[in-house]
C-alpha cells in the first residue's frame, strides 16, 4: 500500500513537473523560431536544463558526488526559474487575451517575438538573482518574554531557535559557517534546531564534512535538536547516526530538565509513520506526563499543526519551523491557508509559539517575499511567588 502510494504520488509530481515545462518550451518555441540554429539551440539547452532536477535527484540518492551535486543544483535553481518564467507567460497570456478583444498590441511578428523572449529570461533571471541574494542574507530576529514561572538561579535565559538549515548539496560550508558565527555572535545559554537540520539524503553531508562546524558551538546549557520531515526522507537510520556523529543531542520524543529547571520537550516528525516508522510518536500530552508546570515548559515541533494542543497542555513556549513562509513568493499565501501560523509570533491564551521561516531553503537556494531567519528569544522568568 505504502509503495502504491508512492508511485501515485511520484507519478503525479513529474506529470505536473513536464506539463508545465512543456506550457513554457511550448512558448519558448514561438519566440525563439527565428533561425533554425537558435531553435535548435533551445531545444537542446531547455530539455537538458528542465531533466538536470530529475537526474540530479537521482543521482544524490544513488551515486552522490561533486558531478551529481552540480547537476542537482542546476535542476535546484531551474525550480524558481520555472515558476517564474510561468507566472510571466500566463500574464503574458491574460494581455494576450484582452489584446483578442480590444486590439492595442503591435501585429506580432518573430522579431517582435525574439526580443519579447530575451527579454522574458532576462527579466526572470533579474527576480531568480535578486532571490538568491536575499537567501544568503540572514536576519536575526529578536524576541523578549517574560514566563511568568519559576525557574533556579539566574532568571534571565537567552535562546537561539534555527530550523530547517536543510545542509547538504545545496547549503554547504560557507552557510554553516555562517551560521555558527552568528549563535558565536549573539553569545546564547542555549541552541535550538528544530528540525530540518539535513536536506534529505545524508551523502553530500558526509562527503563534504558538512556539520563539523557546528558541532564546535559551545554553550553552557548545549545543542539540542529534533527531526523534521526531511531527516526521515533521507532516511532517519542513516541520518541519526550522522547527527549524534557531529554531538548534536537528538530529543525524538523525549524530554529533559535543564539546570535551571526549565523543561524542554522534543517531538518526533509527524511524518514518521508515513516515512516507514510503525511505532509512530507520542502526543504531547504523553510527553508531557510527569512534568512540574510550575517550571517553565519548552517545546519543540518541527510541523506547526494543532497548535491548541499546546494551549491546552500549558505550553509556555512553542517552537517550529517547517513552512519557510512559502519560500518563493507567492507560495506563503498556501502556507497562510494551510498553517494557522505560516511564519512569526502569536500568543495563545499563555502560550508563546513561534514559526520560523527557517535559516536555509529546500530545492532552488532562492527566497522572494521573506527572508531566512535564526531567533534570539530573551527570556525573563518572573514567578509572583518567587
Amino acid at each position: 500500500m505504502r509503495a502504491t502510494t508512492f508511485l501515485i504520488f511520484f507519478g503525479t509530481v513529474l506529470l505536473i513537473y513536464f506539463s508545465v515545462n512543456f506550457y513554457i518550451y511550448s512558448r519558448g518555441l514561438q519566440a525563439f523560431s527565428i533561425s533554425p540554429t537558435w531553435r535548435r539551440s533551445y531545444i537542446i539547452v531547455f530539455w537538458l536544463i528542465v531533466s538536470s532536477f530529475i537526474i540530479g535527484e537521482i543521482l544524490e540518492h544513488t551515486h552522490s558526488s561533486l558531478t551529481s551535486e552540480w547537476i542537482y543544483r542546476i535542476g535546484a535553481f531551474w525550480l524558481a526559474f520555472m515558476l517564474y518564467f510561468t507566472l510571466t507567460l500566463l500574464l503574458f497570456d491574460v494581455i494576450r487575451l484582452f489584446n483578442y478583444f480590444i486590439h492595442f498590441l503591435p501585429e506580432m511578428n518573430q522579431t517582435l517575438r525574439f526580443r519579447i523572449g530575451l527579454f522574458t529570461i532576462a527579466f526572470v533571471s533579474l527576480i531568480v538573482l535578486a532571490g538568491h541574494i536575499n537567501a544568503l542574507n540572514t536576519r536575526v530576529n529578536k524576541i523578549s518574554l517574560t514566563i511568568h514561572k519559576k525557574v533556579k538561579g539566574n532568571r534571565e535565559m537567552k535562546i537561539l531557535m534555527a530550523s530547517d538549515i536543510h545542509l547538504g548539496a545545496l547549503i554547504g560550508e560557507n552557510r554553516e559557517k555562517s551560521l555558527v558565527d552568528i549563535i558565536n555572535n549573539q553569545k546564547p545559554d542555549l541552541v535550538l534546531l528544530c528540525g530540518d537540520l539535513v536536506d534529505g539524503d545524508v551523502a553530500s553531508a558526509l562527503r563534504n564534512n558538512l556539520g563539523r562546524h557546528i558541532q564546535e558551538i559551545k554553550t553552557p546549557m548545549g545543542v539540542y535538536a529534533i527531526p523534521g520531515n526531511h531527516e526521515y526522507i533521507g532516511g532517519i537510520q542513516k541520518t541519526l547516526p550522522y547527527l549524534e556523529s557531529i554531538n548534536i543531542n537528538i530529543l525524538r520524543d523525549k524530554t529533559l530538565i535543564l539546570s535551571n529547571g526549565v523543561q524542554l520537550v522534543g517531538c518526533d516528525d509527524r511524518d514518521n509513520r508515513r516515512m516507514g516508522d510503525e511505532n509512530g510518536r507520542k502526543s504531547l500530552k504523553e510527553l508531557m506526563t510527569g512534568l512540574d508546570k510550575t517550571f517553565p515548559v519548552i517545546v519543540m515541533n518541527h510541523q506547526p499543526f494543532n497548535l491548541d494542543e499546546a494551549v491546552n497542555e500549558g505550553v509556555d513556549l512553542h517552537l517550529s519551523g517547517h513552512t519557510h513562509h512559502g519560500q518563493l513568493w507567492p507560495f506563503n499565501y498556501i502556507t497562510k491557508a494551510v498553517y494557522e501560523l505560516s511564519w512569526g509570533f502569536l500568543k495563545k491564551g499563555n502560550t508563546n509559539i513561534y514559526v520560523s521561516s527557517g535559516f536555509g531553503s529546500w530545492g532552488p537556494p532562492v527566497r522572494l517575499g521573506n527572508t531566512p531567519e535564526v531567533v534570539v528569544f530573551s527570556l525573563k522568568f518572573d514567578d509572583p511567588l518567587q
